[in-house]
Order: structure tokens, then C-alpha cells, then sequence
């Protein structure tokens, strides 16, 4: 006669192990590319919303201009109309060195740093239009890089990393308005100590938030091609770039 099997109690089994398992995932470098890839798309954000606001506000831009501001941010609910473009099409030779999806990352990237020092030289007050083209140009750059950080982010996780990759994307995202808020305000408020004019205490905190874009560029350059975008690019060199967008 056998003996019956013993039965270990559910009580007896470590749920340690479950909890590692769970919170391991997080480490995973994929997921602290699209961590740090989150973060860079979160700081453009307020410099042409919230952050350059206050600043209008604050040198005495009237109510009536500062309003129309608020038409800024319709990049961000546009950019569906060229994100099959930025899907499609492939960018000269930043492509064949990076990928298509790191190629793009970049160059958004960089436009995105050049807008906001645009922005961090301009007068509000003397030019309200011109701060106007600048913060357009902001939220455009910024606007392209969601597009190509979404499409990275679901490319490069596993289906089991897609969840832990949602999670940190979204906590980076509020650090990075943070910086580019709270963050903004304390460097500005740190060069006028230091004896800085008003506008060029502003333009100092500008500088440092497209110096921030680096982490950005840098987790760009760290990251490796998904192969499924690796996969797309081989078919996409067979085909014509404008037959790809129709």
C-alpha cells in the first residue's frame, strides 16, 4: 500500500517569492529604458503650458494674450493626423545607423531641445508672438516623441513587461512635470538670487530644461532597436517612402 502524497499547507509556501518575482520585473532593462523614456516625454510638457504661463504672468503680460496661449497644447491632441507619417516613413541615414524608432527618437529629441532654448531667448513681453512660434514648436517636438515612445514602449515589452512598462512610464511622466514645473520655478527662482535680471533668470531656467532632454537622448542611445521595428525597416527598404504614407 502507498502512502498517500503530503499536502503542504498554502500557508507554508513563501509568498516572498511571488512578491520578488513581481517587483523584479520593474528592473528589467527594457523597462527602465521606457522608466527613463518616460520622464523625457513628461518634461516638455508645462514649459509650454503651466510653467510658461507663470512666466507670462509674472512680467505682466495681459490676461487677453496669455488666454490665447491655451491654443498651444493643440499638438498634442492633433498628433494622430501624422503619426502614421512618423509610423511610414523612415529618417535619412539617422535610420540605418539607430533604427527606425530610435532614429525618430532623436530627432525629435533634438528638435525638442532646440525649441525650448528658442523659447528660453525669447521676450514675452516684447514678443508674445514669437514666444507663441517657440512654445508651438515645444509641443510639436514633444507631441512626435509620444507618438515614438508609445510605439518603442509596446515594441520593445514582453506581453508579460507590458504592464510594469505602462506603470513606469506613467510615475517618470509625473516626475518629469514635476522638474519641468516645481523644478522650473526653483531654478528661476535660484539664478535671481544669484543676482540674475527676471528675464534672465527665465531664460536660465529654460536652458537647464532642455539640458534635461539629455536623459532623453542618452536613454536613446542605450536602448536597442526593437526587433519588430528592425523586422518593419527590412520591408520598408523594398518599398516606395510615399506609397507607405497613401
Amino acid at each position: 500500500m502507498t502512502a498517500a502524497p503530503e499536502v503542504v499547507p498554502a500557508a507554508a509556501v513563501p509568498a516572498r517569492a511571488g512578491w520578488t518575482d513581481a517587483l523584479a520585473v520593474y528592473l528589467q532593462p527594457r523597462v527602465l529604458i521606457v522608466l527613463f523614456l518616460g520622464f523625457s516625454s513628461g518634461l516638455p510638457l508645462a514649459l509650454s503650458g503651466s510653467t510658461l504661463l507663470f512666466w507670462m504672468r509674472e512680467v505682466g503680460v495681459d490676461l487677453q494674450t496669455i488666454g490665447l496661449f491655451a491654443l498651444v497644447g493643440t499638438p498634442y491632441t492633433l498628433k494622430f493626423i501624422w503619426a502614421p507619417v512618423v509610423d511610414a516613413l523612415d529618417v535619412p541615414l539617422l535610420s540605418r545607423l539607430l533604427g527606425r524608432r530610435r532614429a525618430w527618437l532623436i530627432l525629435s529629441q533634438l528638435l525638442l531641445m532646440g525649441a525650448i532654448a528658442f523659447l528660453a531667448f525669447c521676450d514675452p513681453v516684447r514678443a508674445p508672438w514669437l514666444v507663441a512660434i517657440g512654445a508651438l514648436l515645444v509641443a510639436t517636438a514633444s507631441a512626435t516623441q509620444d507618438i515614438v515612445i508609445d510605439a518603442f514602449r509596446v515594441e520593445s515589452l514582453d506581453e508579460r513587461e507590458q504592464a510594469a512598462g505602462m506603470a513606469s512610464y506613467v510615475a517618470a511622466y509625473r516626475i518629469g512635470m514635476l522638474v519641468s514645473g516645481a523644478g522650473a520655478l526653483y531654478f528661476v527662482s535660484g539664478f535671481e538670487w544669484s543676482g540674475f535680471t527676471k528675464h534672465s533668470a527665465w531664460t536660465g531656467g529654460y536652458l537647464v530644461m532642455a539640458a534635461f532632454v539629455a536623459v532623453g537622448m542618452l536613454t536613446t542611445l542605450a536602448a536597442t532597436e526593437p526587433d519588430k521595428s528592425a523586422l518593419v525597416q527590412a520591408v520598408h527598404a523594398k518599398d516606395n517612402p510615399l506609397r507607405r504614407v497613401i
